[in-house]
């Protein structure tokens, strides 16, 4: 009888038992990967085109722009502009990958190995996504919120949800808990409390706007710093914030906005391990196949279309090619992969100067496994990104002073420009260069009640006006009365630009 696991294109569900039992084998049984249980389904082209428009959720609430992304990439994909992911896999427990209906047994076996095996991996043992979130809660917790949701626009009109979603959802990036307070994340426990905690929270929230004195009495010292007492100010998570002190916002209009920021906290790992993830699930489906074509288990064909789509799926276009749109997250993870595996079993003399703690200690897998589980994209990159990879992908850095009329190539692949080119690259992944260190700093409770909202500006980059005169619009109709926006430097303090933003529609309780 023959070993192959299967033979030409086609494949049963019996054959994806069998792909997933023997990719098993190999993935936990000789490379020791710890999983989640697995749940595998089979979808459709527009069941994929649908989960590419809920930002890859299984069960997720109804809103405006998924529908519109769902329409645009039906277009492009029925026009041949784009392809389709092979899968998309949710960090749950079970950790559940959903692969398209259309693909032959090889990729059947490459994405199962891929997903199944490598990014559950990543989900269960990297320390920021076992920091954010809750895999054994998600799916009840979407469920809930679909039908929270749903219910919401029953009661109070499809277009006063819908308005709401979108001011959220607009300020989701400004929704984490990056410091601070943030505690582990649980899911089902905002499920079963949520009655609970909305009655605790009108009543306190009433009481505290009910005794606060009125405007026309004496005020005695200085009365921001009492508001910002109250209200355990400054606060980073400006959706948490609103969500527990806006004055006017209804009970359901609170919880959306607490939905919201949970799923948004859920997915913000995704943002801050991309490479990391998508290096680590493309090292694994490399070994796995690998593997299965050594011991038989895959026939020379399949593995000659294996290798096809593995190499395009990590090429990297120059910075000249009409197809650069960046450094390939895939590509930059994978190489970083194999990169760790010479430097464990074959390392120069130039890896350990610059990787000493792994450099010769040949467990690839014991190494590998500690990386993937204590890093994310940008300390990885700053820790692992070693001269000779630098030197094979060619990379340099530009240095766009925005006082300066000119570009400047600050640093290139040789002995002097290694380390900066290192630093450079880190810095890109560093969510605090990506996303504006804002924070509610004041409200004037005794007064008008006008909040003050400060950013904290890296190297002179100041807000784009169109994208700060929408967002502060939005905090204004959610806070209900007016809002300003202070940008100061880090380092100095100094003011450096001012926004402000009155109450157009404000929310509260409307439907």
């Amino acid at each position: 009888m023959s070993g192959l696991l299967f033979d030409g294109e086609g494949w049963s569900y019996d054959t994806i038992q069998r792909i997933h039992d023997a990719v098993s084998e190999i993935a936990v049984g000789e490379l020791g990967l710890d999983i989640y249980p697995n749940q595998i389904e089979i979808i459709t082209a527009e069941q994929m085109l649908d989960a590419y428009a809920s930002t890859g959720m299984p069960i997720f609430y109804q809103h405006w722009s998924f529908g519109k992304h769902f329409t645009q990439h039906e277009q492009m994909y029925r026009k041949g502009m784009m392809g389709l992911a092979y899968e998309i896999v949710i960090n749950s427990n079970p950790c559940i990958s959903y692969v398209m209906e259309g693909n032959t047994a090889t990729m059947q076996t490459l994405v199962i190995a891929h997903a199944a095996f490598g990014h559950n991996h990543f989900f269960k043992n990297n320390e920021t996504f076992r920091e954010f979130t809750d895999p054994a809660g998600i799916l009840d917790y979407l469920k809930f919120a679909k039908a929270y949701i749903s219910q919401c626009e029953e009661n109070h009109g499809e277009a006063a949800v819908e308005r709401l979603l979108d001011a959220a959802h607009a300020l989701q990036s400004q929704g984490v808990h990056r410091s601070g307070r943030r505690r582990k994340l649980d899911l089902r426990a905002e499920q079963t409390r949520q009655r609970e905690r909305r009655a605790h929270e009108a009543a306190t929230h009433n009481e505290l706007w009910r005794t606060l004195p009125s405007a026309g009495r004496e005020r005695g010292g200085d009365h921001r710093a009492l508001s910002a007492e109250r209200l355990g100010l400054p606060e980073e998570n400006i959706l948490f914030f609103l969500e527990r002190n806006a004055p006017k916002l209804a009970p359901w209009q609170r919880e959306i906005l607490r939905i919201t920021r949970l799923v948004g906290h859920y997915l913000y790992p995704q943002r801050l391990t991309k490479t990391m993830n998508e290096g680590t699930a493309t090292y694994v489906h490399y070994r796995v196949m690998n593997r299965l074509h050594e011991t038989g288990r895959i026939g020379d064909g399949a593995f000659f279309e294996f290798l096809a789509s593995h190499t395009n799926v990590v090429m990297q276009p120059g910075f000249d090619h009409p197809g650069y749109s960046g450094v390939n997250p895939y590509a930059l993870g994978f190489s970083m992969m194999r990169d760790i595996e010479r430097i464990v079993t074959n390392p120069t003399d130039e890896d350990r100067v610059w990787a000493p703690d792994i450099s010769g200690r040949g467990d690839v897998m014991g190494v590998l496994k500690e990386v993937w589980a204590n890093y994310r994209d940008d300390s990885f990159i700053a820790q692992y990104l070693s001269p000779r990879l630098m030197r094979e992908m060619k990379f340099f850095a530009i240095e766009d002073d925005p006082e300066e009329s000119e570009l400047v190539v600050g640093a290139i692949h040789d002995e002097r420009g290694f380390r900066r080119l290192r630093r450079a690259l880190a810095r890109r992944y560093d969510p605090s260069e990506g996303d504006a260190l804002m924070e509610v700093v004041a409200v004037d409770m005794l007064g008008d009640r006008r909040l003050c909202v400060e950013h904290k500006v890296l190297e002179k980059r100041l807000l784009a006006k169109g994208d700060t005169r929408k967002s502060l619009q939005h905090i204004a109709d959610l806070w209900g009365y007016d809002v300003e926006l202070r940008e100061v430097d880090s380092v100095t303090g100094a003011k450096l630009a001012e926004h402000e933003a009155r109450p157009k529609r404000p929310f509260g309780g409307e439907g």
